[in-house]
């Protein structure tokens, strides 16, 4: 039997029912996730798609093999769709260790009176993004807050400065 038609593949997005479990060769739903075999834009070949339930974009968009018929995709599987799903969570999960670390940024300081952690916690917010500077000390209570502009740049040398002034809010 000749398999060249995959109607469910051309549906967009939205007209999917996410909480159906699906099975298609170019289609496959389960577990949160959709695995949508594509056409390359880039060239001739096909491509796999991997999209995270309730997001918009492709958490991972790769080449896919062609079938036996060098014309048409090699059909979507159990074993293939369970590679797919671990690689594109491990892509999403290096994503947000990558922004948290953007976000979140910590140097240890030698002062008088003793260890201190200094944190910068940015908030992107869309309208007015905005950070927090605050100290710790070695037990990790707080001894300082302030809020300062989302580009404050956090180093050994603007937390030092910072803690010299008494902790007011740097410039």
């Amino acid at each position: 039997m000749n398999n060249t038609s995959f109607p469910s593949s051309d549906l967009p997005n939205e007209a999917i029912d996410p909480d159906v479990k699906t099975q298609e060769p170019r289609l496959w739903r389960d577990d949160g996730w959709t695995a949508r075999v594509i056409k390359n834009e880039d060239d001739d070949g096909w491509a796999v798609e991997m999209v995270k339930e309730g997001q918009t974009e492709p958490a991972l968009v790769g080449p896919w093999t062609m079938g036996r018929d060098k014309k048409n995709p090699k059909p979507l599987d159990t074993n293939a769709f369970h590679t797919l799903v671990k690689t594109a969570s491990e892509v999403l999960r290096r994503h947000e260790q990558q922004l948290h670390a953007l976000l979140h940024k910590s140097v240890n300081v030698t002062s008088t009176s003793g260890q201190l952690n200094i944190k910068l916690d940015i908030v992107p917010d869309e309208d007015s993004p905005y950070a927090v500077l605050s100290a710790y000390d070695a037990l990790g209570e707080q001894l300082a807050q302030v809020r300062v502009a989302a580009n404050f740049k956090l180093g050994m040398q603007s937390a030092t400065q910072w803690i010299e002034s008494d902790f007011r809010k740097p410039a």
